[in-house]
């Protein structure tokens, strides 16, 4: 039993943390990158009638990666109890099927048994490429693109607001303008809508465009209104980016050479992540004597992983970067 638990441990290590000082752990995460990408790629060659006679070897292809999936999948359930430890294993697993990862790896093998027929479902499996994110979410470079996202959400939500009232705004707009010169183009709002969309996000496609003198009038103006339009959300994610990159270069020494006991905070960009307590010790010769941990006290032993908003208790002799 005890043998049991200790290989459960460990499956669950390899396929869950994505600990970077554990090489399975690394080869697992890269090894279902290539697999997804094999996956993809082989949908995507199926598309071409000048392929045909590979059709056979891209559906060994297919076939061979949805059964790693579904392997994937089934130790993930597996382990969802170390995942939710507060709960049973039986709502652990409830918990695991509802949550985005597991919901995400369902589609990822659902449209291989049951709903291939059907071209709209079987685009279903382009989702395969979520995992990359997840997979990339515990890695320096894609933490700071979900961390810009994460904090400056509610302004970007608020510009893309704005852009949605312009939207409607325009399409009525140009509608009661062009209606009556053009009843076979501007059939209703919507055509209008179509039209506002093309011309505040893009250039327009030409498909549609006003003819009245009012309506061209109406047309330049929106198009500089959706020049700024864009440059509102652009402009956020930049400043954002230029925040996150400036508290990096800023907060790359938190403790300088202090023989004293400090406190660090480990961000969601750190390269402590995913190390052990014991890896920490013996690269930055420091003694970490305690964990904060949402809100709870974590006794600093050997294997405890560093996870991100962890705060550390430590005795530091060299320079920690944090």
């Amino acid at each position: 039993m005890k043998d049991r638990k200790g290989l459960k441990r460990r499956v669950f290590e390899i396929i869950q943390i994505g600990n970077k000082g554990d090489l399975p752990s690394q080869l697992f995460d890269w090894g279902i990158t290539a697999v997804i990408l094999l996956n993809i790629t082989a949908m995507f060659c199926e598309t071409f009638d000048g392929l045909r006679p590979l059709y056979g070897a891209f559906e060994v292809i297919e076939a061979v990666t949805v059964l790693i999936f579904c392997v994937e999948y089934a130790l993930r359930i597996w382990t969802s109890d170390l995942l939710y430890p507060k709960l049973s294993k039986k709502r652990a697993v409830l918990r695991f099927l509802r949550s985005f990862d597991g919901v995400v790896d369902l589609l990822t093998i659902l449209p291989f048994f049951y709903l291939s027929g059907f071209i709209a479902f079987r685009m279903l499996r382009v989702v395969r490429i979520f995992h990359l994110f997840r997979i990339n979410a515990q890695y320096d470079s894609f933490s700071v693109i979900t961390t810009v996202l994460y904090e400056k959400r509610n302004q970007i939500f608020s510009s893309l607001f704005i852009i949605l009232i312009l939207m409607f705004a325009s399409s009525i707009g140009m509608y009661s303008a062009e209606h009556e010169a053009q009843p076979g183009v501007f059939k209703n709002a919507f055509s209008g809508l179509w039209w506002s969309m093309s011309t505040l996000l893009t250039v327009g496609y030409g498909d549609i465009y006003p003819v009245t003198a009012i309506g061209r009038i109406m047309a330049i103006f929106i198009a500089f209104l959706g020049v700024g339009a864009v440059a509102i959300p652009t402009g956020i994610i930049s400043a954002g980016f230029v925040e996150q990159y400036s508290k990096k270069s800023h907060s790359d020494s938190v403790l300088h050479d202090i023989e004293e006991i400090g406190e660090i905070r480990v961000e969601a960009d750190s390269e402590l992540i995913g190390m052990t307590v014991d890896e920490i010790q013996n690269e930055y010769d420091t003694r970490i004597y305690l964990i904060f941990r949402s809100g709870l006290s974590v006794i600093a032993a050997d294997n405890v992983v560093i996870q991100a908003g962890d705060i550390l208790v430590v005795h530091s002799y060299k320079v920690v970067k944090g």
